[in-house]
Parts: structure tokens; sequence; C-alpha cells
């Protein structure tokens, strides 16, 4: 059956939104977004340049004085009516996202729903943000702190989930009391730019949200701006050494939420058939191009054969196909560049016997050719300095390797460069305490793949980057403490 057309009519009007203000003319280029489910153009994106990201970032400290000023319970219910408005316009929201990406309408379908819950949970802080009495001596005095925003703060997401990105970056950083200039990718444009206008409509002042979709060349002017008092970024480890080096220059705080190379550690008392399936959501979710998705599995040698078997077997019945269609579980990765790059990994796996090829591999043909759909890859025996088990592939390969003692998979899981997360599958509660304390990983899953809970914090040690978003640890991300002290 042929791809189902991108449901072109969904597009919001491109160029970029500074203020209460749309325009196409930019001065950053034009990209042209291609479907990644029929390899077909879409429209014309206009990309922001020096000049608009200029006008954004003054548009936003302008609106800085008033907004930061505006009181808790205000932003609060402004973040509630944003909410209210993602939750209404939830199946246009959840379409851009297939048509920008290629995710499937089923995963894309609950996107709305995780953006509103981050929207809502951090709306919840906008009126509790204070301070603290401090203690003091020998000298009476009274001390306090005040929580302050950081200012006008830079956000650059990436193009894999870019609807729920907006809301985790966004709500936190405007219940803070801050103003934005959010940079999405090129490729992906779409549903922040469609953000940005229902902000306006939710009543938040021109300005406090601006919305710049752009290219390296506008995410460095961006940076670069001595008007940006914060830069947080998600995305690749190349990018945010360039960032880093331009934000060294007059010492900019910096958020980073970097890539990863999650494993899936399955003890021999684990549920095989649980562990395999959610250990498969590495590889499918977002057909693998996800920073947190489990894309190593670590299998006791125990089960080894067992866990192997159950893969191939479960990833053979995944349906993968038309990203329009309900029952499609597995879309195509971004761009004809990503699908090159990703099977380029699996010819040098394979040339240099880096592992045993199990499953997958391959670029799909057929009624699915013109897209960029790859079949889900499984590799076994997987040497743990390899390519495959070093570096994050960002696409649908997983990499399977054995080992016999607990000591052994804490080694193999924190032998990488990365530390996002690691899943654990045990059903001994003292292992699952003892492992989560030895691995190298911001957050730690145990019998399960939850997702990115707005009430918890979420990031990366090492080079997965620092900060974290989520809970209050994500709203304090956006705040810097003032302290007062006052002779009494």
């Amino acid at each position: 059956m042929p791809v189902t057309a991108a449901p072109t009519e969904l597009i919001p009007d491109t160029g970029v939104l500074i203020g209460a203000t749309r325009t196409a003319s930019t001065t950053g280029g034009v990209h042209h977004h291609v479907y990644p489910g029929d390899g077909r153009a879409t429209a014309a994106v206009p990309l922001g340049g020096e000049a608009e990201m200029d006008a954004a970032v003054r548009a936003a400290g302008t609106a800085l004085v008033g907004w930061r000023a505006t009181a808790g319970n205000v932003r609060r219910d402004l973040l509630l009516h944003l909410a209210e408005l993602v939750e209404r316009h939830a199946t246009e929201l959840s379409g851009l996202q297939t048509l920008e990406n290629g995710c499937p309408r089923q995963f894309a379908s609950v996107m709305p729903t995780v953006a509103v819950d981050h929207l809502r949970y951090n709306a919840g802080w906008a009126d509790k943000i204070g301070g603290a009495v401090v203690p003091t001596w020998p000298v009476r005095a009274v001390d306090y702190t005040l929580d302050e925003p950081y200012g006008v703060v830079a956000v650059i997401i990436p193009w894999n989930g870019p609807l729920v990105s907006v809301a985790q970056m966004l709500a936190p950083a405007l219940a803070a009391g801050n103003t934005v200039v959010l940079k999405p990718s090129e490729l992906a444009p779409f549903t922040a730019l469609r953000l940005g206008e229902l902000a306006l409509e939710a009543g938040f002042p021109p300005g406090v949200v601006n919305v710049v979709p752009g290219g390296a060349a506008g995410g460095a002017a961006l940076v670069r701006h001595p008007g940006v008092d914060k830069v947080h970024f998600t995305g690749g480890g190349v990018t945010a050494r360039k960032i880093l080096a331009d934000a060294a220059e007059r010492l900019l705080p910096v958020g980073l939420e970097l890539g990863g190379k999650s494993a899936h550690i399955i003890f021999g008392d684990a549920d095989v058939r649980m562990a395999a399936r959610l250990a498969m959501t590495g590889v499918v979710a977002l057909s693998g191009q996800g920073c947190a998705n489990g894309t190593r599995v670590l299998a006791h040698s125990s089960v080894y054969d067992e866990v192997l078997r159950t893969l191939a077997a479960r990833l053979a019945r995944v349906p993968l196909g038309d990203p329009a269609d309900e029952r499609t579980l597995m879309g195509p990765v971004v761009s004809e560049s990503a699908c090159h790059r990703i099977l380029a990994v699996v010819e040098r796996a394979r040339d240099q016997g880096d592992g045993r090829l199990v499953t997958g591999g391959v670029r799909l043909g057929g009624d699915l050719g013109d897209g960029y759909f790859i079949a889900p890859t499984v590799f076994a025996e997987v040497d743990p300095a390899s390519e495959l088990a070093q570096e994050e592939i960002f696409g649908p390969v997983l990499a399977v390797t054995a080992f016999d003692t607990e000591e052994e998979a804490i080694r193999l899981a924190n032998g990488t460069r990365y530390g996002l997360g690691a899943y654990l599958h045990t059903t001994d509660l003292r292992t699952a305490h003892r492992v989560s304390r030895a691995v190298a990983a911001g957050s730690v899953w145990v019998n399960g793949v939850p997702g990115v809970l707005p009430s918890a914090p979420f990031g990366g040690v090492r080079q997965s980057g620092w900060g974290r978003i989520g809970g209050e640890a994500g709203v304090r991300e956006f705040l810097r403490p003032k302290n007062v002290w006052i002779a009494t």
C-alpha cells in the first residue's frame, strides 16, 4: 500500500514569529522541507539569520521588563490556558508532528498529552517560586534569598520530538519569569511555530515567546548575541562544543541535554519476554531517533539466546510503514542523509566483523522505497569497543552483548563516554537498588520504559550533558538566587 500523502494543509504560515509579527522575509536562506514518508517536498521554510535573531532577542528583552514582574499566579494561569489550547488542537499538532519527521500517528497522538502534562506541571510552580530565610552569625541580621529569572533564554531544540521538547523547555522557563527565543530545527519547524501562535492566543504578551527556525548559522548568531542571558541546548555533542566555545567568550551559562548510548541490562531472573519487548522500543520508538532510547542490550548469558530469539521474533511482527496509518508502530528516519549514514554504520560493522547481523540492516523498497525506511536491525555478539557499542547511531540499530556477572554488566554499561539513561530488568529489588547506584546515568528505569516524566528530573552525566529538565530541578534550571542581607 502506498504511503499517504503528507497533510500539507496543516502547515502554518512559514516564516519567523517575533513579538506578535510573522514574516517570511528573512536573511538566513530557505530550507525545503521533505516529508520522510515519501521523500517529497512539502514547503519552503524561511530561516532566521543574524538580523532575525537580533530582532527576536531585542523583542524578548523588551518583554522581559514586564514579564519578570508579572505575578506568579498570572504566569500560572497563562500556562494553564496554553495547555488547554494544546489539548484543544491535539489532532492538528499530532498531525504536524507526523508531517515534520515521519513520526507514526499512533505515537504522535500521545505527544500533545505529554506536552500538556509538562505545561500544567510547571504552571504549578509559577506561584510557588520564592526564596528562603537564611540563618546568620555572628552579627544580628535578616538574611533571605530571592529566586530570580536569568532573563532572555535561548532555547535550541532538535527535530525528533519538537512538540514535547518545546513544552519541556518553554514551560519551566516561562514559569520562572524568563522570556524565550526558541530556535527549532529547520528539519521540523512547524510544531514550534504553531505553539508560538497558541502562546499569543493564550494571552502571553508579545515578545515573551519568539520562534525563529534556523540552521547552524542562525543558532550561532543566537548564542553569540549579547542580549542572551542563558542558553539551553538539546542535541548532539559536536554542536554542543561549538555552542560552549561561543558561550565561553562571555561566560554565558549553558544547559545541555545531549546524546546517549543507554543500555538495557537484562539479568538472569528477569521476565525475558517483557524485557525483550521493552528493549525493542530502543529501535522502534521514533525509529531509534531518541536520545534516551536504549540502543544497547546487555543480556545475562543464561538468557542471552532467549533474548535474541524474542527480539528477532517480535521485531519481525512490528507494523512498519505509512506514518499516517493508525496501525503503524514504526516509521521512517528523518532524511535521506540520515538513511545513508545509518546504513553506512551497518556496512562498516559487517565489514569489520564487529557483530553478527541477526535481522534488518537494509533500506526498505516497494511502496516504501521513496521514503526513508530502514528495517529494525539487531546485531549480536557485539564487540563492546566497536562503533556499534560506543557511538550514538540515532537510528533503528540495536547492539546485543552478553555478560556473566553483575560487575561485568556494570562495567559494560559504564563503558561509553555517555551517561544519559539505563534500563534494568530484574525481579530482585536488591539488585535494582545496587545497580541503580552503580551505573553512570542521569536516569535509571527499572522494569519499564515510562518516558520522560514532567515531575522527575531528566538529564545526563559525562558527555550526555549537564543540567536537568523536569521536577523542581527543571524549574531551578531557569532561576538563580540573589542574597539579601539587612543589618538589625
